[in-house]
């Protein structure tokens, strides 16, 4: 069997979300970047933390998982995000650009059925901050026909957490022939 997909989404998973008061973690560090498509003179300002790519990083070195960028930001995530963080380029889903007013149109993540359709019967563990309990019941229905599915989801106004990516390491070992095996 091969490694599970690691699906990142990037808002509110490393970018976190200001809180009530419009504070981000002091964890973070300011970078303005320019997305394909905006005006250099219009960047947009990004918040990460600095040991997010080192901890990455780590868990991408093992060989448990495949990472593959899961987000609005599509290219971006890798030409912009992806070095910010110092992470090798990335592959990402090409999620289209739907014209919704909310993130769950059918009540669960308006990714899930293009990200459906792009895993096919590949294990994953996904980053998202935005899942609903139809999400959490998708997940649950993969795993039990036999396609491992983890959902992890970071607090969006702190973000993804060292204990999110020892969830991610051991999701990856259960899912190899291997680790079946132990």
């Amino acid at each position: 069997m091969r490694p599970p997909y690691l699906l990142l989404d990037i808002d509110g998973v490393f970018l976190p979300f200001p809180d009530e008061h419009g504070s981000t973690p002091a964890t973070h560090a300011r970078h303005d970047v320019v997305p394909a498509g905006r005006s250099a003179d219009d960047p947009v300002t990004v918040w990460l933390h600095p040991d997010h790519g080192r901890l990455l990083t780590d868990v991408i070195r093992t060989g448990l998982v495949t990472p593959v960028w899961c987000t609005s930001w599509r290219q971006d995530a890798t030409t912009l995000i992806g070095p910010l963080l110092g992470l090798p380029d990335l592959p990402h889903v090409d999620l289209p650009r739907p014209q919704i007013t909310t993130s769950h149109p059918n009540g669960y993540l308006w990714k899930r059925d293009h990200v459906d359709a792009w895993l096919a019967d590949a294990p994953v563990v996904w980053i998202d901050d935005d899942f609903t309990g139809l999400d959490h019941d998708w997940a649950a229905e993969r795993t039990a026909s036999g396609m491992p599915t983890l959902l992890v989801q970071p607090d969006p106004h702190l973000g993804l957490q060292p204990e999110h990516l020892t969830q991610v390491s051991r999701h990856g070992a259960r899912s190899l022939p291997t680790a079946r095996a132990a």
